[in-house]
C-alpha cells in the first residue's frame, strides 16, 4: 500500500497534503491566467496590426510580464496533475494515467506557443537586419503569430476539458467532494473540450459564443480550489471509490 492511499476510514497525511496544495494551485493558477489573459488583451487588436504594433511597443512590458504569467501557470498546472494523480490513482488509476496525460499533453502546449508572442517581439524590436521588410509586413507577421499564439490555447484547451473531465469522475467516484461538485466538473470540462473542438472546426463559432462557455469551468476549479483548501478531503471512501488495478 501507497504511504498516500487511505487507513480504514482515515485519509493519510499525505494526501490531505496533496489536496491542500491542488486547492492552493487551483487558486493560484487561475489568478496567473487571468494576469496574463489581461496582459494580452491589452496589446492584442483582433484585425488590427497596426494598432496591435502600437500597443505593444507601448505596453512591452506588461506583454513580457504575461507570457511570465503563462509559463509560471504552467509550471504551476504540472504541478496540480501531480497533486491530482496523487489524490485520485487508487480510483483508477488506469483512467487517473489518461487524465494525467491529457492535462500535461495540455501544458506542453501551453508551455511551446509563448515563443510566438517571441517571434512577434522581435519582428517589431526595429533591428538592424529587420529593415529589409517593409513596416505594414512586419506589423502584419507579428499580427499572424499572436493570432497563432492565441489558437494554441484552442488546442490545449481542448485537453485540458478532457482530462479534467477525467479527474472530475475520478472525484465522483471518491466520494471526496460533494457529488454536486464533480458533476458541475464532469459537465464543466466537457462544454469546454466540446466548444474549443467546434471552434476549431467552425472558427466563426468564436465570434458568437467568446468566452461565455469558460465559465462553468470557472466556477467548478475555483469551487473546488477553496473546497480543497479550507476543508481537504472527506473520509471515509466508499467501497464504490476503493483502488481499482
Amino acid at each position: 500500500m501507497s504511504i498516500v492511499e487511505r487507513t480504514g476510514t482515515q485519509i493519510l497525511p499525505a494526501r490531505q497534503f496533496a489536496a491542500r496544495l491542488a486547492g492552493f494551485l487551483y487558486l493560484f493558477t487561475n489568478a496567473t491566467a487571468m494576469f496574463s489573459f489581461y496582459a494580452r488583451g491589452q496589446v492584442y487588436v483582433r484585425g488590427d496590426a497596426l494598432q496591435t504594433a502600437r500597443n505593444l511597443e507601448a505596453s512591452e512590458r506588461l506583454f513580457r510580464a504575461g507570457i511570465a504569467g503563462e509559463l509560471i501557470t504552467v509550471a504551476g498546472v504540472v504541478m496540480l496533475v501531480v497533486a491530482l494523480y496523487t489524490i485520485l490513482e487508487p480510483v483508477n488509476r488506469s483512467f487517473a494515467l489518461l487524465a494525467a496525460f491529457w492535462r500535461l499533453l495540455e501544458n506542453v502546449v501551453l508551455a511551446i506557443i509563448p515563443l510566438n508572442a517571441f517571434v512577434a517581439l522581435s519582428l517589431l524590436s526595429g533591428a538592424d537586419y529587420l529593415r529589409v521588410i517593409d513596416a505594414q509586413q512586419l506589423q502584419a507577421l507579428a499580427h499572424t503569430f499572436l493570432r497563432l499564439h492565441l489558437a494554441g490555447y484552442r488546442i490545449g484547451f481542448l485537453f485540458l476539458g478532457l482530462g479534467s473531465a477525467v479527474f472530475a469522475w475520478l472525484w465522483l467516484k471518491s466520494r471526496y467532494i460533494p457529488r454536486w461538485l464533480a458533476v458541475l466538473g464532469i459537465v464543466a470540462s466537457m462544454v469546454m473540450a466540446l466548444a474549443e473542438l467546434a471552434i476549431i472546426a467552425f472558427p466563426a463559432l468564436a465570434a458568437v459564443v467568446g468566452l461565455f462557455y469558460m465559465a462553468p469551468m470557472g466556477v467548478f476549479e475555483f469551487t473546488l480550489g477553496g473546497w480543497l483548501l479550507v476543508k481537504g478531503l472527506r473520509a471515509p471512501i466508499s467501497n464504490e471509490g476503493g483502488a481499482s488495478r
